[in-house]
């Protein structure tokens, strides 16, 4: 699996993403491209349209041209890696495919966006059908290293796709940082993880993402236990800031709740030190404690205990000068365009 997958997908909708525009989509709607479910498929399920499909699809092009998408990145960020997924689509697929990226500010039109200046990211390359097909971005193309906003997918010359994945790493707006408080571990701050001892049945990146999770399945859930062990994930933050707030969802888990968890910081390269010592959680429940200890910390550490599931993770404070400044000098690194 190339290494740009463990990272974040910027475009699912659960993060933010939608697809803003498409040129045809009487098949398929154009939504379903940024679902955050694999594509299902059921035989033999029709409407008035033809065959029902969990993902994008026009009609069979009688004309020269392309068939596109955009889709506006819930996160703007750097773009490592693309998968155009085709599941289920097997006589039906685009033979080729190409991803450009674009930044715009603010909160543009359809228009405004279908008018900004894109950058190939992906080329004219070829898919196959029914086929998750990877694409890691090369480090040598202009823009490699860009904040982006927003993606288009073209088919040539039509046909579908089930899910297009952008995986990432988040680039904020250092405006939206240093106005006050923020959650130092949401992914769309630029938060990541790093490492964790075991994401069986879910992806700890579930529990950086916005909003409240729906669904157990929304949250970060190890596999049993059967050590003296226990389970872990280490976060590295948006940038360099001091925490006064941790926040342990366990929301939707019932049988499955960890029995106690901690939660370390760190500075740098540092050694590890104590923001919330073991302390009892409930299932189901949002937890909530102030930490005492406000230091400087650039990473930190969850311990459940045993295992289980985490349905969010918020780490609350400010960032520290260097912070802000490292926030800055990215955003603005993110900004030159080739």
């Amino acid at each position: 699996m190339p290494s740009f997958r463990n990272l974040p997908d910027l475009a699912v909708r659960t993060l933010g993403g939608a697809v803003v525009w498409a040129n045809d989509e009487l098949f398929a709607e154009r939504e379903n491209l940024v679902r955050p479910t694999a594509a299902a498929h059921q035989a033999a399920t029709f409407g008035h349209k033809g065959q029902v499909y969990d993902g994008w699809e026009t009609r069979r092009r009688r004309t020269a041209g392309v068939d596109e998408a955009i889709v506006r990145l819930g996160v703007p960020g750097v773009v490592r890696g693309v998968v155009v997924d085709t599941a289920w689509f097997t006589g039906n697929y685009p033979p080729e495919i190409s991803i450009e990226a674009a930044a715009v500010d603010g909160f543009p039109s359809v228009d405004d966006v279908r008018a900004a200046e894109w950058t190939t990211i992906v080329p004219r390359t070829a898919v196959q059908g029914d086929t998750e097909n990877p694409f890691a971005i090369d480090a040598n193309l202009p823009g490699a290293e860009s904040r982006w906003t927003h993606v288009k997918l073209t088919m040539y010359p039509d046909g579908g796709v089930a899910r297009l994945r952008v995986h990432g790493e988040g680039r904020p707006d250092p405006r939206f940082l240093t106005a006050g408080p923020v959650d130092l571990a949401a992914l769309e701050n630029g938060a990541r993880v790093a490492s964790c001892s075991n994401m069986f049945y879910g992806s700890p990146a579930n529990m950086l993402l916005p909003g409240l999770a729906r669904v157990m399945g929304d949250g970060w859930e190890t596999s049993r236990r059967r050590d003296d062990g226990n389970d872990w994930v280490e976060i590295g933050l948006a940038a360099e800031g001091v925490p006064a707030l941790v926040e342990l969802d366990t929301s939707y888990f019932l049988g499955n709740a960890p029995g106690a968890a901690s939660v370390r910081g760190r500075l740098g390269d540092g050694d590890w030190f104590t923001l919330l010592p073991r302390t009892p959680l409930q299932p189901d429940t949002r937890h909530r404690f102030v930490l005492d200890d406000a230091r400087p910390v650039t990473d930190a550490r969850l311990d459940i205990f045993p295992d289980g599931g985490m349905a969010r993770f918020r780490l609350w404070g400010s960032l520290t000068d260097i912070g802000s400044s490292a926030v800055r000098a990215g955003f603005a690194a993110g900004q030159v365009r080739p």
